[in-house]
């Protein structure tokens, strides 16, 4: 169905399993389907990655990094293997990542995995650099995007994409303070506002310019939520806390957009290489501080 269609519904199912948690279910639906081997990210989308960058040595039809192609289309039994191959792999790597002491608990296992499965894919089938071919030129230059290999081109510039990070973090704050004031005891109401930038991911696929943000909304409701009780329970502290965080995760997606993924030739996720570093300063800070 595509790397992109998977994380669709990722979506889909993180918003449901919140729903189920809300409604006094457990959270079995939320770890198996959302964050697991079902529709975990690492398995799904990092296997809709390797499909595709392996489809684009088999057809024509496809290339490296086109992910919202479903590849069923290029009728190529191998692709659809390879894809399952590397969600298999992506579902072990997360289990002994999270076994790593300290840093297993206080990063995004999922989102690493999803990043060291796009490495193995950049050097082993799309046989390229790490960083992609990158033109002449010195310095910072030589990672500007051009047209036919950025990631987002309406995230690129500064001022922008800093609002946006900023919006949308202070969104995803303030929806799970809220929800953690209606239903108290229930953390995975951080993770709510992720589940609908997931989602609306759907309009992308459609070919509309809109925005990717589920890089943001994450950590932004990470951030307050890790931060509300270090500041002894005022949201408006921790909403701004949650709305700064998630402009750092902004910065950081757009910055590895071009220092991994324009220049390649196969997709290095600019959203999960910002989720796993901002969330481990965001839950080592909170540790450091609490």
């Amino acid at each position: 169905i595509g790397a992109l269609h998977a994380f669709i519904f990722t979506g889909l199912m993180v918003v449901s399993g919140v729903g189920i948690l809300l409604a006094g279910g457990t959270g079995d639906f939320l770890g198996t389907v959302a964050f697991g081997p079902v529709f975990g990210p690492h398995v799904a989308f990092a296997g809709g990655v390797a499909a595709a960058a392996y489809a684009a040595r088999r057809s024509d039809k496809v290339g490296g990094k086109d992910i919202a192609v479903p590849l069923i289309s290029i009728e190529k039994p191998d692709v659809l293997i390879v894809g399952a191959l590397f969600g298999m792999g992506g579902y072990l790597v997360q289990l002994g990542i999270a076994k790593i002491p300290w840093f297993g608990t206080h990063t995004d296992t999922v989102a690493v995995t999803v990043v060291i499965s796009a490495l193995i894919v950049r050097l082993f089938i799309g046989r390229a650099s790490i960083f992609g071919n990158l033109p002449e030129g010195a310095g910072w230059g030589r990672f500007a995007p051009k047209d036919e290999t950025a990631w987002v081109r309406y995230h690129e510039k500064f001022v922008p994409n800093t609002v946006l990070g900023l919006g949308a973090g202070l969104f995803a704050a303030g929806v799970t303070l809220k929800l953690n004031e209606l239903y108290p005891g229930i953390p995975a109401v951080q993770y709510f506002v992720f589940g609908l930038s997931a989602v609306s991911l759907l309009f992308l696929s459609l070919g509309l310019s809109f925005p990717v943000t589920h890089h943001i909304t994450i950590i932004g409701g990470v951030g307050a939520f890790a931060f509300l009780p270090i500041v002894g329970g005022n949201t408006v502290v921790a909403l701004i806390i949650g709305a700064l965080f998630g402009m750092m995760s902004a910065w950081f997606a757009e910055f590895f957009a071009r220092l991994l993924h324009d220049h390649g030739n196969t997709h290095i996720d600019p959203p999960a290489a910002a989720i796993w570093p901002a969330t481990t300063i965001v839950l080592g800070l909170a540790a450091v501080l609490s």
